[in-house]
């Protein structure tokens, strides 16, 4: 359902059921899917690949160019899964070349004034609060909560179930199933009511603390830790995962929170 003030390109992809408040501009280029609502003043983009049921409101941009003085005007996208909320002047960039892609994937919140800039990967059912800020090349795994006004560096890594703190500046990647807070950013134990949440046992929760007591609380490196994990610890996929995550990782991870760099509470 189209408004009278509102500019659809006609070579825009829009569902048939798809609702566009007034003063929408939907460019060429841009594929919507069925049951989404656009809110008044949105403005999409071309390159933008928008799924079913979404809901974005007043003053989103969606699939602007990059902010990078690298890009050289490539065709490139944004794609935005299935019912994703995304709140006000909320801003997402497509990617900077033709080979990459901008992605969130479904069932995502997205507070008002976030800003997920060019190349970032998105994955299922995260929240990001208000006002966080992604540089590019960030990835975020499924079911990670982000607070308010949190700054994470490109090309960082946010590892699944994790939870960072409101106000953090993420300079490191933030393994799965933690909590990241203080400055600088540091682990202060795993999320286990986010995983209480999601329906993982006590044992499970118990047997990702002991990954994580041997990681940041005994006293040894990240390499010496690994092995110890490895040779100690019967092999699960939480805890090839965590092994996985940190081998993987470009930006090396958090460290562990240190009192002695800190003033006393």
């Amino acid at each position: 359902m189209n408004q009278p003030f509102s500019y659809v390109h006609p070579q825009a992809n829009v569902a048939d059921n798809v609702v566009i408040e007034p003063f929408v501009t939907i460019n060429k280029n841009v594929t919507i899917g069925a049951g989404t609502w656009i809110g008044s003043n949105v403005t999409i983009m071309e390159g933008a690949r928008i799924g079913k049921n979404c809901k974005i409101f007043p003053g989103s941009v969606i699939s602007a160019i990059p902010q990078d003085l690298k890009f050289k005007g490539e065709d490139s996208v944004a794609i935005i899964g299935d019912n994703c909320t995304i709140r006000e002047f909320v801003t997402i960039n497509r990617a900077t070349k033709a080979s990459y892609q901008t992605v969130i994937g479904n069932n995502n919140l997205i507070m008002a004034y976030v800003h997920i800039a060019h190349d970032c990967v998105l994955g299922d059912n995260c929240i990001l609060s208000n006002a966080t800020t992604l540089a590019g090349h960030i990835v975020v795994e499924d079911w990670a909560i982000v607070g308010g006004m949190v700054a994470i560096h490109q090309f960082v890594s946010i590892g699944t179930h994790s939870f960072i703190s409101g106000g953090s500046l993420v300079r490191k990647d933030v393994p799965p199933y933690t909590k990241a807070a203080r400055e600088p950013l540091s682990f202060v134990g795993i999320n286990s009511i986010g995983l209480r949440r999601r329906g993982f046992s006590p044992e499970k929760i118990k047997e990702i603390q002991d990954i994580y007591r041997l990681l940041y609380l005994k006293g040894y490196n990240t390499s010496q830790a690994i092995s110890i994990i490895e040779a100690e610890l019967p092999a699960t996929p939480e805890r090839d995962e965590i092994i996985a995550f940190i081998n993987n990782s470009k930006r090396g991870i958090m460290k562990g929170y240190n009192r002695k760099n800190t003033d006393k509470e």
